[in-house]
């Protein structure tokens, strides 16, 4: 594995590794994973094999243990910071999906609504009767580039 393939997911260090870098005894470890708090990958062997991710949610336990907060308390804590965590990887995928789509189709989409009111993809370039209503659809960036224009509409622009 090379150095570019490591990240902080990557289970590499053993118990007493993690334990050192953590500032905690391994059986503390152990307990943490038990009471699944944190609970690290498995060799074939079933060895513990903890990432740098690990090594910094131990570390962020012990600072909320110091400061008085309770196991569950904690392991609440942990469980929405990994679902946080989920959701930001999730709409990075999709921002790079829509990104994708959009250099896949430079301009914008035209739809025309039909006479009972169905919505028609229009080819670039189709001309459409004056008594169909025309609307010019344009992806957004991303969210916060619209947000930073000012854009409120998720439809964008419209022209009649």
């Amino acid at each position: 594995m090379s150095p570019d393939e490591l990240d902080e997911d990557t289970p590499i260090f053993a118990i007493a590794v993690a334990a050192e870098l953590s500032g905690m005894h391994p059986q503390t470890l152990r307990q943490y994973d038990r009471l699944g708090l944190v609970v690290p990958a498995r060799t074939q062997g079933g060895s513990r094999r903890y990432s740098l991710r690990h090594v910094q949610q131990l570390r962020e336990v012990a600072r909320m243990s110091a400061d008085g907060m309770g196991l569950p308390a904690i392991a609440r804590i942990l469980e929405l910071e990994d679902r946080v965590r989920e959701l930001h990887l999730r709409v990075r995928d999709l921002e790079d999906r829509v990104r994708i789509e959009m250099e896949r189709r430079p301009g914008g989409r035209v739809f025309a609504a039909g006479a009972t009111g169905s919505v028609v993809t229009l080819r670039h370039g189709t001309r459409v009767r004056r008594a169909t209503e025309v609307v010019l659809w344009t992806p957004r960036q991303s969210i916060e580039a619209a947000d930073d224009e000012g854009q409120d509409d998720p439809a964008g622009p419209a022209a009649s």
